[in-house]
This record gives structure tokens, sequence and C-alpha cells, in this order.
């Protein structure tokens, strides 16, 4: 059987994260200019939002991604940090 040629695209957030999805996409049935856009879950934003097909260096992908995942792990620390002083206080109310 014949190869099929598929280019890779990344979808960006236009939610202004820097969450980006990596989609494959076959170049001899997309005829035409048009750019992909999908609804998809922006883990940042915890909702849906509409993803845009960019054209990025496989460096800014990496580094769109990375830092996406700081953001993520920055909000999940805000969140976890309150639950983490709750207890101590109480410890140090009680004695």
């Amino acid at each position: 059987m014949a190869r099929v040629v598929k280019e890779s695209n990344t979808l960006v957030s236009s939610g202004g994260t820097n969450s980006v999805y990596v989609n494959r996409k076959n170049r001899k049935k997309s005829k035409g200019d048009k750019k992909l856009k999908l609804r998809k879950y922006d883990p940042v934003l915890r909702k849906h939002v509409l993803f845009e097909e960019k054209k990025l260096s496989k460096k800014k992908v990496k580094k769109a991604a990375a830092a996406a995942d700081k953001t993520a792990a920055d909000k999940t620390a805000a969140v976890k940090a309150p639950a983490d002083k709750a207890p101590a206080d109480k410890a140090a109310a009680a004695a």
C-alpha cells in the first residue's frame, strides 16, 4: 500500500493560554486554505474554548506545552495551599 502523506499541525488556544494540541491532517484530502478550528478542552482555563490551527516550529510547541504545564501546576498549587495551612491553624488554636 502507498504511504499516506500526513502533516502535523498545532492547535493553539484562543483563550489566551499557551495550551496546544497536536493534530495530524492528510494533505491530499484537505485541499484549500481552510484552517482547522475545533472546540476543545483547555486545562488551564478548565473549560472548552476554540482552538485554531497555526504553524509553529517544534521549539515553540515544546515551549508552549511547558508553559501550559507550569501554569496548570501554579493554579493547582494555589488551590492546595490554603487547605494545607488550615490544619496547622486549627492545631495552633487547640494548643
